[in-house]
């Protein structure tokens, strides 16, 4: 029994590895790593005696968007010209010995944190030390093939990243939205059942939930721009990334959203649990705050559901509810008793109603 668990844990481990994505990403880099090594051999001149570095080269440019494969690519090529020539220099007063490796290797790092260099710098340092020690007196032939089987091991990966079904990351976007959809609306719904029992209540959980709410924010976040980033130089882009300027436009107000419910789980929490910091809540204020909570939830569980006709319907209801909180707020300040926690409150209702009308 004790091995079921287990068992259950590696097969769902499996299951978010070994996706569609992966398997085709895994296939295309076998297939660039293949062609790079079946054409290595006719590269001209010296080069043909480093076949070994073309589909190292190809590995090196596969990554799962088009652009990034380009971008690291490239700037893999630059990390091994600018290793080379430290390597070349070195070699013009100093045999390979172990304080000549030392110094090319600790130079490499050191050229290597220069700013903007991206993949470029782990590549320095190996490439002086490959021309240092490999090359040895036939430096120039090496650095010749090295350089011309890795500049064609990224071409052919990158051409192959390009031909051969580019990636467009654009289905995660849909579950992480509804992923954080479902987060806020819970927080709030949980926030407006707390207004309704007594003091403390016995349902708390809601008042520590900001690092929930931050997660599933970064994974929108990433998803929508994994996605904006999958597009560039993407030859499918044009067809299939025409709902990309919505993602974008819903990523900012999911921001605003998780601003705003993070802001009133804030005063809420202090006018439960806070002694002395002067935020409470008037009694005739919580039926009605409840209500304005819960009618901001439904319309965040409507909001990108594709049910238009129910949003339009939530919206007048929250708006309703929202001004009639308000109406209880100057009601209760009549009668000299605190709102600004209130107050705030109904302030950050109205400005998610406001974003949620926008959209």
């Amino acid at each position: 029994m004790s091995h079921m668990p287990r068992r259950q844990r590696l097969i769902s481990a499996l299951r978010k590895t070994v996706t569609r994505h992966r398997l085709l990403f895994a296939a295309k880099t076998a297939l660039a790593a293949g062609l790079a090594w079946y054409v290595a051999p006719l590269m001209p001149g010296p080069a043909a005696a480093y076949p070994y570095y073309a589909p190292l080269g190809a590995l090196v440019s596969m990554h799962p968007t088009v652009a990034a494969s380009a971008k690291h690519g490239l700037q893999s090529l630059l990390g091994l010209a600018l290793g080379i020539g430290m390597a070349f220099a070195i070699t013009t007063f100093a045999a390979p010995t172990a304080f000549s490796v030392a110094l090319v290797v600790g130079l490499g790092v050191l050229i290597g944190g220069l700013p903007r260099l991206g993949s470029a710098s782990e590549w320095i340092p190996m490439a002086a030390l490959f021309v240092l020690v490999l090359g040895d007196s036939n430096a120039e032939s090496f650095s010749f093939g090295y350089v011309l089987q890795m500049a064609m091991g990224v071409a052919v990966g990158f051409a192959v990243n390009w031909m051969v079904f580019p990636p467009l990351h654009l289905e995660g976007i849909d579950p992480a939205l509804a992923g954080h959809r479902g987060a806020l609306s819970r927080q709030l719904t949980d926030m407006a059942r707390a207004m309704e029992e007594s003091w403390p209540p016995d349902h708390e959980a809601w008042a520590s939930r900001s690092g929930e709410l931050s997660a599933t924010t970064s994974a929108v976040r990433t998803a929508v721009l994994e996605a904006e980033l999958s597009t560039k130089a993407n030859p499918r882009s044009r067809r299939r990334a025409r709902r990309l300027p919505d993602d974008l436009a819903g990523l900012r107000t999911v921001e605003r959203l998780t601003f705003h419910v993070q802001d009133i789980t804030d005063v809420l929490a202090s006018v439960i649990w806070e002694e002395g910091a002067d935020t409470v809540l008037p009694e005739g204020v919580l039926s009605h705050l409840a209500e304005a909570l819960e009618s901001v939830a439904a319309v965040i569980d409507k909001w990108r559901n594709d049910q238009a006709r129910e949003l339009e319907d939530q919206l007048t209801d929250a708006r309703d509810r929202v001004h009639a909180l308000g109406d209880a707020i100057n009601e209760a300040a009549a009668g000299q008793a605190s709102v600004n926690a209130a107050a705030s409150v109904a302030m950050s209702l109205r400005r998610m109603i406001t974003v949620l009308s926008s959209e």
